[in-house]
């Protein structure tokens, strides 16, 4: 016998169904703007980090793009395009997950030193990702050749970590990259000759406070760099290429190394802001023009090998005795 449930009772239970499905489905009003498949890759993420009190306002069936630390959405497409993460504690490995939000733009993990494991090959599956984070953590292992894939970089930061090995070589074809950081690990080997050709206008190259060695190429003279750092390796040789006094290098950094060059024969780029070459080999005198380089607010040219006179006059007040100390005959 079929049972006939009267028009209103039959009205309300539809209602009832109704608001039931908009509260179990993550693809209705609930999440609001949120990509329901964005939304499932960030939770998956949250799921594979421990730790996660900082991420308590990733809460299920809400909207990502409008309440959750961190991430920031499209305001016409509604898609993730960048992950910030950089408060708080994190513990565990980048997840795989993150090669699910496939519009990301910026991509940060920072400062979570209890982050460990290498870097997942999903990533190369963000195609439009610009800006590349992951500085200030645990990470270890080789820096992976696959990050050439992604091809949209503009902004690599991989510094302060545990990376051992060389550095790769193709990380010169990403075509447009500005700016790569690389300081504070543990790689060894030399400097790739590629890095002397670019195929994008990379401005700011740090390779500081790493184990590398031998003499840096000669095609980096080719480089306009605007800042380079190489400070606190192992490098030997002549640096000298890395001066052009009409290039718009603002920043260099030699430190701590073995270079030997004759500084009286460098020709210093007009806008040097900050000049580091302390503790090397470097021989010779300080050239006069020194005195011309108006925007010089820093100048360490300590343990070294330099002798003659220290020019006097312009912006050489700025500088104390300690700028020149320990070197083997400077007056």
């Amino acid at each position: 016998m079929k049972i006939q449930y009267p028009s209103s009772l039959y009205y309300s239970l539809s209602l009832l169904l109704l608001s039931a499905t908009i509260l179990i489905s993550p693809s209705l009003g609930a999440l609001g703007k949120c990509n329901p498949s964005d939304y499932k890759a960030l939770m998956s993420i949250k799921n594979s980090l421990n730790n996660t009190s900082i991420l308590d306002s990733w809460a299920h069936n809400t909207d990502s793009c409008n309440n959750w630390i961190g991430v920031r959405c499209d305001d016409k497409t509604n898609r993730v395009n960048d992950l910030f993460l950089f408060i708080g504690e994190l513990s565990g490995q980048i997840p795989s997950s993150v090669g699910d939000l496939p519009y990301l733009i910026s991509l940060a993990f920072r400062h979570y030193k209890n982050i460990t494991g290498p870097i997942p090959q999903s990533i190369t599956k963000l195609k439009h990702l610009v800006m590349l984070d992951l500085s200030d953590m645990s990470l270890s292992g080789p820096i992976p050749h696959f990050l050439d894939q992604l091809t949209t970089l503009n902004s690599l930061d991989l510094s302060d970590n545990q990376f051992s090995g060389s550095i790769p070589p193709n990380l010169s074809t990403l075509k447009n990259i500005g700016i790569l950081h690389l300081s504070g690990n543990k790689l060894t080997g030399s400097i790739p000759e590629s890095f002397g050709k670019f195929t994008g206008t990379i401005r700011d190259l740090t390779l500081s406070r790493n184990k590398l060695t031998g003499s840096i190429p000669k095609s980096l003279g080719a480089m306009d760099f605007g800042e380079i750092d190489l400070s606190r390796n192992k490098l030997v040789g002549d640096a000298s290429m890395l001066f052009h006094p009409n290039s718009s290098t603002w920043h260099i950094d030699l430190s701590r190394n073995q270079f030997e060059f004759d500084l009286t024969k460098v020709k210093f780029p007009k806008d040097l802001n900050w000049l580091d070459i302390s503790r090397n080999k470097i021989f010779g005198g300080i050239p006069e023009e020194i005195i011309g380089l108006e925007q010089l607010y820093k100048l360490k040219l300590g343990y070294n090998r330099l002798c003659g006179k220290i020019p006097t006059g312009g912006i050489m007040q700025r500088f104390k005795s300690t700028s020149f100390y320990h070197n083997k005959c400077l007056e």
